[in-house]
């Protein structure tokens, strides 16, 4: 993608996740158009995106892939990986060569590898002293990310965090908390979801999810709100 084509993507990328902000926006669906937006704009092949549960605990919530392969190896970046490394710093971590992780790391380095990942980078999502997630980047060229690739990629966690943490929420603790956990609390309705709709479609989970994700949009629903209703039976598509 040359310079002026990438310049004109990411403005729309930014323009797209600000159309996403309105009023009762569903928090998932935010997150799953970011790691879409970046993928789209980055030199990367995948992205996920985790959030901080109560404990402080990472949880995948958003990827641009369904693969339970990818999802596991994000996991375990948050474990014990660049994801976890990068929220517990709130810095950036970026590594061209999986080689290059520590000993600790090994799960998470082996999993990547098995994907035919060669690079890494994890991105903090933080607002001043808050943070309340990481972006997790992956590439499969044996080169780390360039500075401008890292930078976009900030701004885009940034302005998704903005979202979240907005002046008032920001203000009141207990809402910030509610609205993150229903968003982690989303993610295992969606699980649920899928394995319905894979089920009852004979299609695989990243097919159902698709699926799920195509009805939410068509039909101008929340992504928790269609899953839910999936999993309760009172839909049925």
């Amino acid at each position: 993608m040359n310079g002026e084509l990438r310049e004109t993507r990411l403005i729309e990328g930014f323009a797209t996740l600000a159309d996403t902000l309105v009023e009762g926006y569903d928090v998932v669906d935010l997150l799953q158009t970011l790691v879409e937006i970046c993928q789209d704009v980055l030199a990367v092949e995948a992205v996920g995106l985790l959030l901080a549960d109560e404990s402080g605990e990472l949880d995948v919530v958003a990827s641009t892939s369904e693969d339970p392969r990818l999802v596991h190896t994000m996991q375990l970046g948050a474990e014990a990986g660049p994801c976890h490394r990068s929220f517990e710093t709130g810095e950036q971590v970026s590594l061209g060569r999986l080689d290059d992780t520590p000993d600790e790391w090994g799960p998470f380095r082996k999993a990547a590898e098995q994907l035919g990942f060669g690079a890494v980078a994890a991105v903090p999502m933080r607002l001043r002293e808050t943070r309340i997630g990481v972006l997790s980047l992956y590439r499969l060229e044996q080169t780390p990310l360039s500075s401008a690739d890292l930078r976009a990629a900030q701004a885009l966690a940034d302005v998704a965090t903005i979202g979240i943490l907005h002046e008032r929420v920001f203000r009141e603790t207990d809402a910030v908390r509610t609205q993150l956990q229903r968003a982690l609390n989303t993610r295992v309705v969606i699980e649920q979801a899928k394995g319905v709709l894979a089920h009852t479609h004979g299609v695989s989970t990243e097919q159902a999810f698709d699926l799920l994700r195509g009805y939410a949009r068509s039909n101008r629903l929340g992504l928790h709100d269609v899953a839910q209703r999936l999993v309760g039976r009172t839909l049925i598509f």
